[in-house]
């Protein structure tokens, strides 16, 4: 995707883009990709879904309710920000399923240098938020955006640490809605002197199915995860496999055994993430780490612009009985159908607008049943 700044009218498009039914971040990008841009691709979903299957028009979000989420972030100060753009973050903008368009309040310039993350437990012991707040301190004093989710304890602690130097709250809600109620004053000092940053529309309430999703933009915009505290359930974990599926350096904390807290550092220690015992343990791995983070962005630029497939009745056909509920590579789709690599991912887009299709990461797809 060619970096650029997008006009009004395009930025209104993308809104509409990723607003619409079955819309996703990933079908987003190879939207754009197969159509050149978003208001080409909005008129062609009427008949792509109807291909893949869906027996009643597509939910299209309307220029109104798009013009009216953009006016709500104006509002309160903030704007949206495509992942075409130079203010969106750079490391970001390589990771599978990142946000087309994030909703921005604050300073751009804090997204523009490296990030380390730092989260961990929110009923957090009194040593572990010492800790995060000596290392987002250390971290930040040597240029670092300090990055983490605003929750309670070890998220509170980094933030109120890197405070004067640089933080940015990725948020599961609106940049407008105060979660958790207690940290309203620390939200409105980052609003001011960091940024605050959601893939939610302004005015959205906090929702669980929205955290994974703030931790994946957590771990995907930064250089490396600390981990201060979690247990084996903690959302902090899942922060951490992203990290590893994103290819960032992890650290963690280790604990006492006796500390439930402790439980899930230790088990990521056991697993193969870096012990992390002082600051100048994350700057090295950074260090050693930006070449080959460098080129492995790079092989991921996508080479290859998906398009929608022809209407080949017998194509669409061998794909939907090679599919099932159970999660199938797509490289084995292409391999036993025999159908051009083209055609299959054309295909595979249909039925995802169909709501036909539902993808596990970007390379394994399931088939569920139609929409009515």
């Amino acid at each position: 995707m060619t970096a650029r700044v997008l006009a009004d009218e395009e930025r209104l498009a993308w809104l509409r883009l990723i607003r619409s039914e079955n819309i996703g971040p990933i079908i987003f990008r190879e939207l754009i990709e197969a159509y050149d841009s978003a208001a080409q691709a909005l008129a062609a979903l009427p008949e792509l879904s109807r291909k893949g299957g869906l027996r009643r028009g597509i939910r299209l979000c309307s220029p109104a309710d798009a013009e009216a989420e953009m006016s709500a972030a104006a509002a309160v100060g903030a704007r949206f920000v495509a992942s075409c753009e130079p203010d969106y973050p750079a490391l970001l903008r390589h990771v599978d399923g990142a946000p087309p368009l994030i909703c921005l309040k604050g300073r751009t310039d804090l997204l523009a240098r490296e990030a380390v993350a730092i989260v961990g437990s929110r009923n957090a012991s009194a040593n572990g938020k010492r800790l995060a707040r000596l290392f987002a301190s250390e971290l930040a004093s040597a240029g670092f955006t300090i990055v983490s989710g605003l929750a309670r304890g070890i998220d509170t602690a980094a933030h109120e640490a890197a405070l004067e130097r640089g933080t940015v709250a990725v948020l599961g809600n609106g940049v407008d809605i105060v979660y958790p109620p207690e940290n309203a004053r620390l939200q409105a000092a980052i609003a001011r002197d960091g940024a605050l940053i959601s893939e939610t529309p302004p005015g959205a309430e906090p929702r669980a199915e929205s955290f994974p999703r703030r931790n994946r933009i957590i771990s995907g915009m930064s250089r490396a995860v600390i981990i201060v505290e979690a247990a084996l359930r903690s959302g902090s974990l899942i922060t951490a496999r992203f990290a590893n599926e994103q290819g960032r350096e992890v650290f963690a904390v280790p604990g006492s055994p006796l500390d439930p807290r402790s439980e899930g550092t230790n088990r990521l220690i056991s697993e193969g993430a870096h012990l992390l015992s002082k600051s100048q343990d994350v700057l090295d791995a950074i260090a050693a780490m930006r070449p080959p983070v460098q080129e492995s962005i790079a092989r991921k630029a996508p080479a290859d612009r998906p398009r929608a497939a022809e209407d080949e009745r017998p194509a669409r056909g061998a794909i939907l009985a090679l599919l099932s509920p159970a999660p199938t590579d797509i490289d084995d789709l292409i391999r036993e159908s025999g159908v051009p690599a083209q055609v299959v991912l054309g295909i595979l887009l249909e039925l995802e607008l169909a709501g036909r299709l539902v993808r596990h990461g970007r390379q394994l797809v399931s088939l569920v049943d139609p929409l009515p």
